[in-house]
């Protein structure tokens, strides 16, 4: 699941701010499906190292390698701790997913602002200026996220149901 991040993050479009770039990718959407299939830790730390070592790979995004470590390990950890109290619950999983992305968003937006306001001394208008550009790209990725995610689940749990995946991952969370 971690190359599923790395390489989903790849197909992605990407959009100028005045503090540098953001942009549109799939990768979030493997983070989430990380949190669904794997649970919180395993799922959180796919998406951390999948995530992270595509920002190692980028010289843009480099700087920002332990910050999306964490902040995908953040959103797979959430959608995955709420999804695998019942797993069996369509409801659960839509609000794991849901809550799992608007963390990233959260963490996301919320460091960018805190960065803009402190890191660079850029002027508040400038700040909040990025912040919604960030934001609403971050929204949009969100909601492809949790769509798509659960789209894949739906498709992927019976296959995983049948091959005993689940038993597997259930049985050495109880060791």
């Amino acid at each position: 699941m971690a190359a599923m991040c790395f390489v989903a993050t790849f197909l992605r479009i990407d959009i100028p701010t005045p503090m540098g770039k953001t942009m549109l990718h799939l990768g979030n959407v493997m983070c989430l499906l990380s949190g669904l299939v794997l649970g919180p830790v395993k799922g959180g730390l796919a998406a951390g190292l999948g995530s992270g070592f595509f920002d190692l790979f980028d010289p843009a995004y480099i700087a920002g390698a332990p910050f999306t470590f964490a902040f995908k390990f953040c959103m797979a950890f959430v959608c995955g701790a709420i999804a695998h109290k019942k797993l069996d619950s369509r409801p659960r999983r839509i609000a794991g997913a849901v809550l799992g992305s608007l963390s990233y968003v959260v963490l996301y937006v919320g460091k960018n602002v805190a960065e803009g306001l402190w890191f660079y001394r850029q002027p508040f208008k400038t700040v909040l200026t990025v912040a919604a550009t960030k934001l609403s790209v971050s929204l949009t990725n969100g909601l492809i996220a949790v769509v798509v995610s659960l789209l894949l689940f739906g498709v992927m749990r019976p296959i995983l149901k049948k091959a005993g995946v689940f038993d597997r991952l259930q049985a050495r969370k109880e060791r």
